[in-house]
């Protein structure tokens, strides 16, 4: 399963991507974002390798992030394995005439290997979406309450 979305973001490129970049920030737009733990490599470098934790609820969730290539300000790819799925994730960070900056994501599932979740992939892919584009709104709101540079 393979879904894309994007969001213009009303702020420098230089600190859109410096928000991104920093681990410290993930709390702001991710829901359930508990602590992100480096294991090997650079912290946010290419090869990097972390565990993120969430939690909801009593629910908790455990991913190990691999960093394809750190790119930024233009772009980010990462593999995130959990042990029933993994996937893919790659932004780009596009500077646009009118000044915003143009926020898009590529992810990419490759492996579902529980049965509900490959379930509702199939009969409901939304639910797969709807988070990603939650985060992608929730940065956004994040970065543009923070002070314009002058």
């Amino acid at each position: 399963m393979k879904f894309s979305g994007s969001i213009d973001i009303n702020h420098s490129l230089e600190k859109v991507t410096e928000l991104f970049a920093d681990p410290k920030y993930l709390k702001e737009y991710q829901e359930g974002f508990d602590r992100k733990e480096l294991l090997k490599g650079d912290a946010g470098q290419s090869g990097a390798i972390s565990k993120m934790y969430y939690k909801n609820g009593k629910h908790e969730m455990e991913l190990t992030e691999t960093i394809i290539s750190n790119n930024l300000p233009s772009s980010f790819e990462a593999l995130y394995h959990h042990k029933y799925m993994d996937n893919t994730m790659k932004c780009t960070f596009i500077e646009m005439d009118n000044g915003m900056i143009r926020y898009q994501t590529e992810v990419e599932y490759t492996r579902i290997d529980w049965v509900m979740p490959r379930l509702m992939a199939i009969l409901f892919p939304s639910m797969y979406k709807k988070p990603a584009q939650r985060w992608m709104n929730n940065f956004k709101t994040f970065v543009e309450n923070q002070k314009k540079e002058l």
